[in-house]
This record gives C-alpha cells, structure tokens and sequence, in this order.
C-alpha cells in the first residue's frame, strides 16, 4: 500500500510539472524563446508542498495505526538511528523524483542555440530545491509522529509547510513591518533562502 502511495505520487510530480511546463499554453518553457528553467523552479515548490507530505504523511502513522511502532522500539537501534533512517529513507525519495526532472533543463538546452542554458544558475537552483524539499520531510516527518492518522499528518504538514515557506514573507508585508523589519521577517523563512540558491548566492 505504501509503495503504491509512493510511486503514485511520484507519477503525479512527474505529470503535473510536464504538463505545466511544456503544454499549458501560459507557462509553456518553448514558448518563452530563451533557454530557461526558471518557471520550473518557481512552480515546483508549491507541487512539492503537496507531495513530500503525501510521501511522508504514513513514516510514522502507519507505525502507530498499526501497531508495529511497539516492535521497532524492541530492535537494536537508537532514537537517532531510528529517526534518521526514516528521514534519510523520504530524503531518497525526494530526491529519485526531483532526478528525472534534470532531463527538463536538457531538453531546453538541447533546444537551443549557443551558449544554451545557464548550468551554473541551474545546479543551483537544484540545491535549493533539494534543501527547500528536505526541510518539507523533516516537516512531513515531524507531524507524522503526532498522530495514528495518515490524512491527519499529511494536512497538518502541508500547513505548517505553506507557513515556514510564505508565512514569513506574507507577515513582512504588512504595513508596520515596512521599516526595516520587513528584511529580517523575511531571512526567517524558507522562500527568502530558496530565492538566494536559485540566484547563485550560497552561504550559511
């Protein structure tokens, strides 16, 4: 069941950004006339908000609802060990289904004429979107653990994934955080960063 769950919502990720960027008459990457992935970097994180929590909405509920959470405490393995392999494990999800997605920048590349699309700014952008993604299982993971209820988890993760990645940003809008405040309200969350990677800079 959770394979299936997982290979569908895979597919889903796969046909949806497809569909967007390459037939959707508004956001169709050969109808742009320039080599650039930068609609797909700005779309993907919202199918992502969806996804990962789908991916990670049964880690631990499942456990619970099963009952098999009991057997797992009796192994040998410590409380890092055991929720590090659990992340690690929707970590190479996450990133077996952005992988595919690099063959979108080589198409546009292939497509056109020199010097092609720019592979520094693209690299990292995909660091970003790995980073940005990771943080949403970390999240994924987090509220799976609450509760016994898969549809439960996957909601509450999607929430608390939409407020740490436009929260912050939306909050910095409001008119008596205009001052100054505005810049530091937005370093608070993850689209300010997201935006950094996606333009070259790499810092801590």
């Amino acid at each position: 069941e959770f394979r299936r769950v997982l290979f569908r919502s895979m597919a889903v990720f796969w046909v949806i950004n497809g569909l967007y960027l390459f037939v959707f008459p508004d956001s169709n990457l050969l109808d742009k006339g320039y080599a650039s992935i930068d609609a797909f970097f700005e779309w993907v994180p919202w199918v992502l908000l969806i996804v990962v929590p789908a991916i990670t909405m049964r880690v631990y509920a499942d456990e619970f609802k099963s009952g098999t959470f009991e057997i797992l405490k009796t192994r040998p393995l410590s409380t890092i060990q055991l929720v590090g392999g659990k992340l690690l494990g929707v970590l190479l999800v996450v990133a077996l289904t952005l992988l595919p997605t690099i063959g979108y920048a080589a198409i546009i590349n292939w497509l056109s004429s020199a010097p092609g699309i720019d592979w520094g700014a693209t690299a990292g952008s995909y660091l970003g979107l790995f980073l940005l993604a990771a943080v949403f299982a970390g999240i994924g993971c987090c509220c799976s653990s609450f509760t016994p209820n898969a549809v439960v988890a996957f909601l509450s993760s999607t929430v608390m994934g939409f407020l740490l990645y436009k929260g912050f940003a939306a909050l910095s809008q409001l008119p008596f955080f205009m001052a100054g405040a505005d810049y530091y309200i937005q370093m608070a969350g993850m689209d300010f960063h997201y935006r950094s990677l996606s333009r070259g800079v790499i810092d801590t």
